[in-house]
Order: C-alpha cells, then structure tokens, then sequence
C-alpha cells in the first residue's frame, strides 16, 4: 500500500482527480481505480481521472478515464487541466505540447485561462433526420477528438436532456462507440447556449470542451456564426475560434478558465 497525492482541477465546471503518473504509480487496473475515485458518493468524487505520464514527442501524456472506467480518445477541458496542473508542478512550461490518443495538441498556460490548440474535426454529417421519442429531430455530427452530436432547438433550458441524450447516445446508428449530444441555442451573432450529455459519464456535465468545440463549429456552418463563438454552459463560458472554408474546418482553439480546487492525498 502507498500513499500518492493527488489534485482536484476544475475547468467550466468540468472536475478531475488528477495524478503525476510519470513513473508508472497507478498501473494496473485503471479503470476500477477510475469508477472507485469518481464516485461522488463513495469516492472523491469528478468527471474524470487524469493521469501525466511521459512521453517521447511531447512535455507529457495525458490519458483520461470516465466514471464508468473507459478510456476515451480525448477531452477537452480534461486537456487543459492537465495542462496548468503540468505549469503547477513544474512538468511543463507555460506553452507546451500534450501526446493524447486523439493526437498532438499545443497549449498556453495564461494567468487567467488555459488556450488548447485542437485536433481538426473530422468526419462531419450534416443534417442527420433521426425520429427520437415520437419526434422527428434534424442532427449534425462531428468528430472533435470524440464523437459528437449537435442539435439546434429554441431553449436549451427546456429540453429533458436526458431523455433525449440518451437517446441519441444509444443510437444503433452511432453503435457501437455511441456518441456525446449536445443541444445548442442561438444566444447571438458570435454567441451560443449548450448542454451536453457526455457519454461514459452517463449524464450532462456542467461543461463540456470537445462538445462545445463541437457546438462552435457545426453553428458557424450552419447557422453562419463567425469566429470565435463564446459558447455559455452551465459551468461558465468557453471561447473557441475556427477557421471554416467549403466545410473544411481548421485552426481550432478552446480557451477558458481552469484551476486547482484542492491537494490530497490517498492509498493504492
């Protein structure tokens, strides 16, 4: 039995357990290790585990474990809490390179936010007529390092996001990965409302970084919002800034705030 330590980051609402892994500490079973230290009732509690580990092409390696233990290929504002918890201790430099499963990403480290250069997304389906619940609803999907759904209604705040996030998650047409939905409102010209139901949380967070890149994007090709589009969610505001051009999307920041809540330490 040892004694790690471990910080509690917060990025627009979105909480990680987040630990130095650079010599290998937390090894086996991860994914039990995830479930039992996410658990908000028997655990510590978060949206995520977050292991720095090392790595041969960047400052370090970020890997990221849902509630239910999987490992996805990417999270957005898991990234940038990885990236002021690499500033705090000294792993990395104020701008720095991350190694993630969904590939190489840049970050800057502010005094007031962290700014994440994305992966491009990918593989965009644009008005996607599914019946969900007896009623007929238009999608759009995007890759942003994960699979996403965006779907554009009159009040975000008026919609079971549940219900209709489940729905959507549990597709057969989007088996057997499933996907994250978001739904999204127009707030302005450069401005947006969004809720996310993320999977392997099971659940809508508070904030949602791949997601809200993912509303960003999928509202200036379709809605027409021009760069960069602040998106309001319910953990606060996030900025992301795109280049579009014939659909092609590139040049894909997120930036917001991030912090450390709170150092601790447990057993494994």
């Amino acid at each position: 039995m040892r004694v790690i330590k471990f910080s509690k980051m917060e990025a627009t609402g979105n909480d990680f357990v987040t630990f130095d892994n650079r010599k290998k500490i937390i090894r086996n079973r991860v994914s039990d290790f995830a479930r039992k230290l996410c658990d908000r009732k028997l655990g510590i509690g978060a949206d995520g585990l977050l292991l720095v580990e090392n790595s041969r092409i960047a400052d370090f390696k970020m890997r990221i474990f849902n509630p239910d233990g999987s490992e996805p290929d990417m999270c957005g504002n898991g990234a940038r809490c990885a990236a002021l918890y690499a500033k705090l201790n000294k792993i990395a430099p104020y701008s720095m390179r991350i190694d993630t499963r969904a590939g190489l990403l840049s970050a800057k480290v502010g005094s007031a936010s962290v700014k994440i250069n994305m992966t491009e997304p990918k593989e965009i389906q644009l008005g996607i007529g599914l019946n969900l619940m007896n009623k007929a609803y238009k999608l759009h999907y995007i890759n942003t390092g994960v699979p996403h759904v965006v779907c554009f209604v009159k009040d975000v705040d008026r919609v079971d996001l549940i219900a209709i996030g489940r729905a959507i998650r549990y597709h057969r047409l989007f088996m057997p990965a499933g996907t994250n939905a978001n739904i999204v409102s127009l707030k302005g010209r450069a401005s947006i409302l969004a809720r996310t139901y993320e999977r392997g949380v099971e659940d809508e967070t508070l904030a949602c970084g791949t997601g809200s890149v993912a509303s960003a994007v999928i509202s200036g090709i379709v809605k027409g919002l021009k760069s960069p589009v602040t998106v309001h969610t319910r953990g606060g505001n996030l900025k992301i800034y795109f280049t579009l051009k014939n659909n092609s999307v590139g040049n894909v920041f997120l930036e917001g705030k991030a912090r450390e809540v709170f150092k601790g330490q447990i057993k494994v």
